[in-house]
């Protein structure tokens, strides 16, 4: 009797190569996005149009919106993970 070929094998090396360079242009892309993100907002202090402290505050204020989404996706995704005594969100799944 033959044994089938095991379909949990480790991909080929040319797809991990692909994979790691699809990851190092990932990293490239970030870095320039950041780079001229920080320019932007450097020439927008520069020329009085944005204080650092006004940059702040609002990237306080964005943080605090993101924990907020990121909190009601993983309530959304995971119903059962919390009963809501904890004050973090929780989802009611029983029929009615």
């Amino acid at each position: 009797m033959k044994k089938k070929a095991s379909t949990h094998s480790a991909p080929p090396a040319w797809e991990q190569v692909s994979l790691i360079a699809k990851f190092a242009d990932l990293q490239e892309q970030q870095y320039r996005t950041l780079l001229t993100l920080s320019a932007m907002l450097e020439l927008l202090v520069d020329k009085g149009l944005l204080t650092r402290a006004e940059i702040e505050s609002k990237a306080d204020a964005l943080k605090a919106a993101d924990s907020g989404m990121l909190a009601l996706i993983s309530a959304l995704s995971h119903p059962m993970a919390s009963d809501g005594h904890d004050g973090s969100l929780a989802m009611d799944t029983r029929l009615v």
